[in-house]
Order: structure tokens, then sequence, then C-alpha cells
């Protein structure tokens, strides 16, 4: 508790069990969150800015390995501001290779504690005409890079003017192999997609991590619904991290909504947390203050939901593939069965 009374953040401490097992040893691992908000105004200096959060997270991270965390993941495009809604190219300059800055920042980092760490960053591709993208790199305990996944789904709603920076990610539903289990990462909207969190639980995995930056007036009533319903769907445990505090920026902006111009894009409300496949969830950090949630979870729990419930035997793939199918096709026709008699007239 000292580094977060020295450095004013929240530290958080949950526990999920599992039944006995006979033939199985408890597979425990422990698991952190990170939420911040900036620590420089948005008007500093691009390289002020970014040494800025870099200097405020060193110390939360120090927390988590001193907390003896195995996996740990941070929120989404976390070196920087969220000024994807001012569609503002300049913030163009925060993006960096998989292997960049952060990277090697967190790498460190995740050697000096044994430590998988997601780092969730503004990507450009070097390799492929410096395209950029909402990406989130998997750091070993090794301090190795794993490998990468970039966001499936890009908002088109009020100021989530993402798409003026990337498009649609092209890495599918990859579940990485860490020392400490299977873990996805389901970046920030992609959580309002029943069949995106689908795809990493066919995929395998037993843990995946919702990085997010979501605002209060737009998205709050659903933030403890769909992770959790995820969690229960798909028998894996699911980490919700958000973003704290109110951004504000030199330009106004607006975004065709009808609203008048303005500053800041609103309110993160933080309020990381986690959830289980037997339907449990923790309690949530802060709206305001930054914080380190942590959480012991028996992934023998993942197993155990699917035998209970069955859901995987039970689900129809085979179905829903031919909907699908057939749902892609321009000639597509809703299967409507139409009552003969609801146009007459008694």
């Amino acid at each position: 508790m000292t580094l977060a009374e020295t450095h004013n953040f929240d530290v958080q401490a949950f526990r999920f069990s599992a039944d006995k097992e006979f033939l199985r040893q408890p597979r425990v691992v422990r698991v952190g969150l990170i939420q911040n908000s900036i620590a420089a105004p948005t008007t500093c200096h691009f390289a002020e800015q970014k040494k800025a959060i870099m200097d405020k997270i060193r110390p939360i991270v120090d927390a988590a390995g001193a907390s003896g965390v195995n996996i740990l993941c941070l929120q989404e495009a976390w070196t920087m501001p969220f000024a994807f809604c001012t569609r503002e190219k300049r913030w163009c300059e925060f993006a960096e290779p998989v292997d960049g800055e952060s990277t090697q920042f967190l790498q460190e980092l995740a050697q000096k504690y044994n430590m998988v760490i997601v780092n969730p960053i503004l990507e450009r591709d070097v390799n492929h005409g410096e395209t950029i993208w909402n990406t989130a790199v998997v750091i070993g305990n090794n301090g190795n890079i794993i490998g990468i996944h970039r966001k499936n789904h890009i908002p088109r709603v009020g100021d989530f003017n993402e798409s003026t920076y990337y498009m649609e990610g092209n890495t599918g539903h990859p579940v990485f192999e860490t020392a400490y289990g299977k873990i996805g990462v389901n970046i920030c909207y992609g959580r309002h997609h029943p069949l995106n969190w689908l795809a990493f639980g066919l995929n395998g995995a037993e843990i995946v991590f919702n990085p997010s930056a979501t605002v209060g007036e737009l998205s709050e009533p659903m933030w403890p619904i769909e992770a959790r319903n995820a969690a229960i769907a798909n028998s894996y445990f699911v980490g919700s991290i958000n973003r704290v505090g109110t951004e504000v920026f030199p330009n106004p902006f607006t975004s065709g909504d009808g609203k008048p111009q303005h500053a800041d894009f609103g309110h993160f409300y933080g309020s990381s947390h986690f959830s289980a496949p037997d339907a449990s969830c923790t309690p949530s950090l802060s709206r305001y203050r930054d914080g380190l949630a942590i959480s012991d979870m028996d992934l023998n729990l993942c197993r155990q939901i699917k035998d209970k419930w069955a859901f995987r035997m039970t689900a129809r793939y085979d179905m829903y593939a031919s909907l699908l199918s057939e749902y892609l096709k321009p000639d597509f026709k809703p299967q409507v069965i139409v009552d003969p008699l609801i146009n007459k007239r008694a």
C-alpha cells in the first residue's frame, strides 16, 4: 500500500475460487488491471505528455509486481489522451511500432517481475505503408513479444471518430498461450459484439481482457452487463479496463450529431472490474481515481462451468453458420413467416 499512498492510486484485491478436483491441481493465476487518467494537459508537448504518463504508470506496475501479479493489462491507447474525437491528424505522432518505446518500457518491467503484460497502443505498421492500427501487444514474462491483436470493431457513434485514424483490424481472434494461461484481447468497442466474444472462446481463451476508453453519457449503463454476459456465455474470465478523467483538448470539435462544439469527450468513468464464468463479478474500481485491480482466479473454473452448463455441446454452430453464410449473400431474404390473416378484416 505504500506505493499506492505515495502515488495516489487505489488498490483492490479479490479472489475467484473453483471446486477442488481429484485429477487436476488448482490453476490459480493472479491478474491485474490498471486504470488511469492522463498525467499532463493535452496542450503540453507530446514528448512531455508521453513521459508523464509513463512516469505515472511505472509505480502502478511496480505495485502489481510487488503484489505477485502474473498477468497485467493496461487500458486502451494508454500512452496518450484519447484524442480521436478531435479528428486532428497531429495526434498520429503518438503511434509507434509494435516494438516501440512503450513496449520496450514494459518489456523491462515484464522481465523484472516475471509478468505477462498486455500493452494496448496506437500502432504504426512500418512494414505496410506506416498504416495506423489500434493494437494490443502481448509481452511474455521473459520480456519477449508473444504477438499482437488489432481492434476488430471500430465505432461510428457520437464523438468516437476513430475511423479517421484507423480501420478494422486484420488479425482475427488470436489467443495467446502464456506461461500462466490462454488469453485474448477484445479491444474496447468489440465488447458490443457477442460474436467477437464468442470467437475468442472458440479459440480456447481462459481470460479475455477488454481494454477500453469509454464515456459515461454513452455506455455506462451497459458497462457492468456486457462483460459479465460474455464471461457466462463463453465460460472464461473477463477483465474490463476503462480510463478515468475528463480530457480537454486545445481546439473545440463537433461530430455531426447536432450538438454544439465542445472541447472534451466527456467523463471516462473507470469502473474497471473482473467477471467470472459462474456469473460472479468483483466490485469496480473508482469512477474518478487511478487504480489497480487484482484478482486471483482458478482457471479450472472455466472447464467446470463448461461441464455444468454444456453451452458448447448444446450450441448449434452448424445452424448459425448456415444463417450467417446466407446473410452475407446479396439476395438474402430474412426467414419471416407472415400470418396470412394479418391484413384481412374480420
